[in-house]
């Protein structure tokens, strides 16, 4: 997802001279060739993300587009209150890119994950949150960020799910994508776990079981028409993210429902569960530990479609 993010930064940024991207230090690697071809489109402020968002605001109001680049929680927790007073509060034209949301960074610990940002991010006046769950919603999100105004959280995994665009598909931001069509229950999932969702959705239409798939790659704004119909139509929903269940995707849903007055039959959100993520290991093992890989999935809507079949009768 990084890779096609930068890639389309680059291909934008001469068509875009007002386009600034900033880095705190890191990314080189991906990075060296946008900053080699537009050097005046490009500044290290080094390890010091509270004092990049603050020159970001100030570049943007000055007419630029600025992207924020860090990796985790950096360019998010560790400079809140500048997001805040400086960014949002201004309506200033930022752009944050988080690289390695959720626990991608696995085998760095706690500190290096962002399990806790998109509940943050999204509670900010004026402040727009994208959770692409697949390289193709990467780069598309970021080409409308490019253009569109004010401040948004641009987050993104080192997973991704396999693509899954049909012909012609158009990127559509604050809209859903129903990745795969079915009845029985609804899988909700932002972000890189999207694919261990898709990976659930076969194993239970082995057993019979006719998953609807969503991709929830905007959590901000929020596709209520989407949800409602899912609550409507399938005979439950199961929230996935890779972060903490408070205020995150789960949360999202279950407001935006709860609002419009419309309860699905049952109801469930799979994420961390008022702890962090303290044991230390590749994404995949750690996906493991806190049962939300595919096969922690296919037990929980085995278990509530069950539940849901014994309270009906």
């Amino acid at each position: 997802m990084r890779d096609a993010v930068v890639r389309v930064l680059t291909e934008l940024a001469p068509e875009h001279p007002e386009m600034l991207l900033l880095t705190g230090d890191l990314g080189f690697g991906v990075l060296e060739n946008f900053a080699a071809q537009f050097p005046r489109q490009f500044l290290n402020v080094g390890v010091a993300e509270q004092n990049m968002s603050g020159l970001a605001a100030g570049l943007a109001l000055e007419g630029h587009t600025v992207f924020t680049y860090s990796i985790g929680n950096f360019p998010t927790l560790r400079c809140l209150e500048q997001i805040r007073n400086d960014v949002c509060y201004h309506e200033a034209n930022v752009k944050i890119i988080s690289v390695g949301g959720g626990m991608s960074y696995g085998a760095v610990g706690m500190s290096h994950h962002a399990t806790e940002d998109l509940a943050i991010l999204r509670s900010l006046p004026n402040m727009s949150v994208f959770s692409p769950g697949d390289v193709w919603e990467a780069a598309e999100a970021a080409r409308y960020l490019v253009c569109e105004r004010g401040p948004a959280y641009l987050r993104l995994d080192k997973s991704a799910a396999p693509l899954s665009t049909g012909t012609g598909e158009m990127f559509q931001p604050g809209k859903i994508r129903t990745v795969r069509r079915g009845s029985d229950v609804t899988l909700a999932a932002t972000g890189g776990i999207l694919g261990e969702a898709l990976r659930a959705a076969d194993a239970l239409g082995g057993q019979g079981i006719s998953c609807r798939v969503l991709s929830v790659h905007t959590i901000k704004p929020l596709d209520r028409a989407t949800l409602i119909a899912a609550a409507q139509e399938t005979g439950g929903i199961v929230s996935i993210e890779e972060h903490n269940v408070d205020g995150g995707l789960g949360g999202a849903i279950a407001e935006s429902l709860m609002e419009a007055g419309v309860a699905p039959r049952f109801f469930f959100r799979m994420g961390l569960r008022n702890t962090f993520s303290s044991v230390v290991g590749s994404q995949q093992y750690l996906r493991q530990v806190y049962s939300l890989d595919a096969a922690a999935i296919v037990g929980a809507v085995s278990s509530k479609l069950v539940r849901a079949a014994s309270s009906a009768a």
